[in-house]
């Protein structure tokens, strides 16, 4: 995975001006102390329920009555780095099965591209849509997209999350005990860095008392 990551963010170095949008915009989170009002192990996990990718509305308690859960949150099927943790987490959901969590992906995009995320990845687990980004903004894990990024967006990217907010989630991956408390987290404002699902799995095996 980690290598996947390097060689995707070296290739981004040659676009000069996302690279400096970027970099601008990791700056002012990193200055504003970003990750101090993420949400931290120990606390609880929003409530929530979300329409998933086939349009049926599951919460996070019809999950949470199985075992730990892994809640992961993504900021679109337009992120080169997001496939790339996605189809690591697809190739690693049997062994996440193993231990005993479901995984959740949570994105804010609708009108049906959470669908298309699924199905582009064969992903076996659910990926739900956080309409308006309102369980992310619970968690502390969505900010405002500042102006010069949002420029390299384009002005079409609106629709893609059903309103104009320009709200995206940072990578942010939590571990949920089944009382719904945070046992474990990842959370970083570069969207180049992700967790190993390695680190994820041991985590989840960790609490279960597996090897």
């Amino acid at each position: 995975m980690q290598s996947k990551l390097d060689a995707l963010r070296a290739s981004r170095r040659e676009r000069p001006a996302w690279d400096e949008s970027y970099e601008e915009m990791l700056a002012h989170l990193g200055q504003n102390g970003f990750l101090e009002h993420v949400i931290k192990p120990g606390e609880s996990f929003p409530e929530f329920m979300l329409p998933s990718a086939e349009g049926e509305l599951l919460s996070l308690a019809d999950f949470l009555v199985r075992g730990p859960v892994i809640v992961s949150f993504f900021r679109g099927e337009w992120c080169p780095f997001c496939r790339l943790m996605l189809a690591a987490l697809t190739e690693a959901l049997p062994q996440i099965s193993a231990v005993g969590a479901t995984l959740l992906a949570l994105t804010p995009e609708t009108g049906g591209l959470a669908l298309k995320m699924k199905t582009y990845h064969g992903a076996p687990f659910e990926i739900l849509a956080d309409v308006d980004c309102g369980i992310g903004l619970a968690a502390g894990v969505v900010f405002r997209i500042p102006p010069k990024y949002r420029a390299l967006l384009g002005p079409n990217f609106p629709a893609r999350h059903g309103n104009s907010g320009w709200y995206l989630p940072i990578p942010a991956t939590f571990i949920l005990a089944q009382d719904g408390h945070i046992a474990w987290r990842f959370a970083d404002v570069d969207f180049s860095h992700r967790p190993e699902p390695g680190d994820i799995i041991r985590a989840v095996a960790n609490m279960n008392g597996k090897p």
